[in-house]
């Protein structure tokens, strides 16, 4: 088939990781796009990706600064990887040109963003993926299917614990500033999603939030060649080194909640960016069969099953026999079965990430919907919203009421900022 023309937005860490999936898709000679243009008004950064693009596929991309200036150049798609602050126009721009568009959660900034976003969408015949990649991990495909299968019975309770980070900056200083997205949005949009891809719906949420870390350190700055802060898939650095040693935070880094679901299950959820101690990682669901433990998304670890209160040590793959990840993942991991994997962090990044480009190259031709679209986009962030406006307002919080815009006390000044208010 024909490449599709697809345009890179926003080339810093994150473009640059979304160009290394389109690589990745390559290599496996599954070329779903081809690279037309980077663009991002740090021409710098644009021309860096270039550079990556044209090593690889021995074409540059043309190298742009302003989304019209994509228009000559026969773009027929987007990804877009900008900070979360301009995702609702950088989004809706290239709909209304007629663009398909794969966009970097969180799907917006906001509910009210996400809802623009979501308008445009509907408004549009195109495509709009939301790049989720944590659910695209195959000891999560095993997990759903097990759960599914019923064989851990009906679930009765998650726990989602998150605990650790300090007072260290996480990737970036904007991930720490509550009108720029927040770190408990940034990364607790991959959770409230992977929560909602194994149970369904959350309905309900009641949690208390704390800022415990108002200034944070970044040990890369000054460029540090012994730093070893949080750089996942080793892209981050060269911008980690221009930016401040210590800087204040604003967005609040740990919140505290029960959820409820649409199912009858109930969850427990902790998130805690500050957390000086042991390093806690649990992602468990216990139904009324046994319970299920879920190792650290894009680790590659197995999963561990309990059945009447006993550890199951049979091929968890021999209790889900119609299992089977689909091709690419397949083509990408190993196997259509399996249940583990042993790849690096920067290996396992590039292949969920064309595994995303491979589903959105998949809507576009018409083959299915998107996996992740803009409605359940919506949802991931709305998830951390409820739970960010329960702990401002002192009460429970639906889904409903956050997405549809009845309870945005939290969100008011971003939203102002914006110019949404």
């Amino acid at each position: 088939m024909t490449p599709i023309p697809l345009a890179l937005i926003g080339c810093g860490g994150m473009g640059h990781r979304h160009l290394r999936g389109l690589i990745e898709l390559h290599r496996a000679g599954l070329a779903e796009f081809s690279v037309v243009a980077a663009c991002d008004p740090v021409t710098a950064n644009a021309a860096s990706l270039a550079d990556e693009a044209a090593s690889a596929f021995g074409t540059r991309p043309a190298v742009v600064a302003h989304l019209d200036e994509l228009v000559p150049l026969g773009v027929a798609a987007v990804g877009i990887s900008t900070t979360p602050r301009s995702h609702h126009t950088v989004a809706t721009a290239p709909l209304a040109y007629g663009w398909h568009v794969m966009l970097e959660k969180p799907m917006g900034l906001t509910a009210r963003a996400c809802n623009l976003i979501r308008q445009a969408a509907a408004a549009s015949d195109r495509i709009l993926s939301v790049a989720e990649n944590y659910r695209r991990d195959p000891v999560n495909r095993l997990a759903k299917a097990l759960i599914d299968a019923g064989v851990i019975g009906a679930p009765r309770l998650l726990l989602q614990h998150s605990i650790g980070g300090g007072d260290q900056m996480l990737i970036s200083v904007w991930r720490h500033q509550k009108d720029q997205s927040g770190v408990l949005l940034d990364v607790g949009v991959h959770y409230t999603d992977m929560i909602e891809y194994l149970l369904g719906p959350i309905e309900q949420v009641t949690a208390d939030v704390r800022l415990h870390e108002p200034v944070r350190h970044n040990p890369a700055a000054g460029g540090n060649e012994a730093a070893t802060g949080n750089n996942p898939a080793g892209v981050y650095g060269r911008w980690q080194k221009q930016m401040p040693a210590s800087f204040e935070a604003t967005a609040e880094d740990a919140v505290y909640a029960t959820l409820t679901f649409a199912n009858g299950a109930v969850g427990q959820y902790v998130e805690d960016h500050a957390g000086h101690g042991e390093p806690i990682w649990l992602r468990q669901i216990h139904g009324s069969r046994g319970s299920l433990d879920i190792p650290v998304d894009r680790s590659g670890s197995a999963l561990r099953l309990h059945l009447g209160g006993q550890p199951y040590h049979g091929d968890l793959l021999e209790l889900v026999p119609d299992f089977r990840l689909d091709t690419v993942t397949a083509a990408l991991f190993g196997g259509e079965r399996i249940s583990s994997y042993n790849f690096s962090f920067a290996e396992t990044d590039c292949r969920l990430l064309a595994v995303e480009y491979a589903d959105f190259a998949q809507a576009i031709r018409g083959e299915h919907p998107p996996e992740v679209n803009a409605e359940q986009g919506a949802r991931a962030v709305a998830g951390i919203y409820a739970m960010l406006e329960s702990g401002t307002i002192g009460r429970a919080v639906t889904i409903a009421d956050v997405l549809d815009g009845q309870i945005a006390t939290y969100q008011q000044s971003i939203d102002g900022s914006l110019g949404l208010g």
